[in-house]
């Protein structure tokens, strides 16, 4: 739980590193375990620390119980089927893949979350470029390219 709650994509190696060393100790057993189990509790000890995860989740949890929910943008649902076209699905839909970036202009949540963002990452550790990179992310599919 450390890992992810508390260092998160600071160090996203750290639950790897957990769930490694629990794997350890269910292979080779006691007392050898008891090294993986160290370098696991010294590697979680001295990672940065980031909760954007957590408060990520609780923040699109408290819109849902709040009643802040909203159907998926016609453009967006699947149009992969007959009558998708006569019900709008899939319509004006522009797809990533086409454009050198990966990333395009185009509304993905719900009319009513428009601009909501959940996600806000710290500048400690692994989680800066990541940071930098989400800035990046939601200027292009705002359109407010620089």
């Amino acid at each position: 739980v450390h890992a992810s709650e508390d260092i998160g994509m600071a160090d996203p190696t750290a639950l790897q590193t957990a769930v490694a060393a629990a794997h350890a100790v269910q292979f080779i057993g006691m007392p050898e375990g008891r090294l993986a189990l160290a370098q696991a509790t010294i590697h979680l000890a001295t990672a940065p620390k980031s909760n954007a995860v957590i408060s990520a989740i609780d923040g699109a949890l408290a819109d849902v119980r709040a009643g802040k929910v909203g159907s998926v943008p016609p453009h967006l649902r699947d149009g992969h089927y007959a009558g998708a076209e006569r019900l709008g699905h899939a319509q004006g839909y522009r797809y990533p893949h086409n454009v050198p970036e990966g990333v395009v202009e185009q509304q993905y949540p719900p009319d009513g979350l428009v601009g909501r963002d959940y996600y806000h990452p710290t500048e400690r550790g692994a989680e800066r470029p990541i940071a930098e990179r989400v800035q990046r992310l939601r200027r292009i599919v705002r359109g407010e390219r620089a």
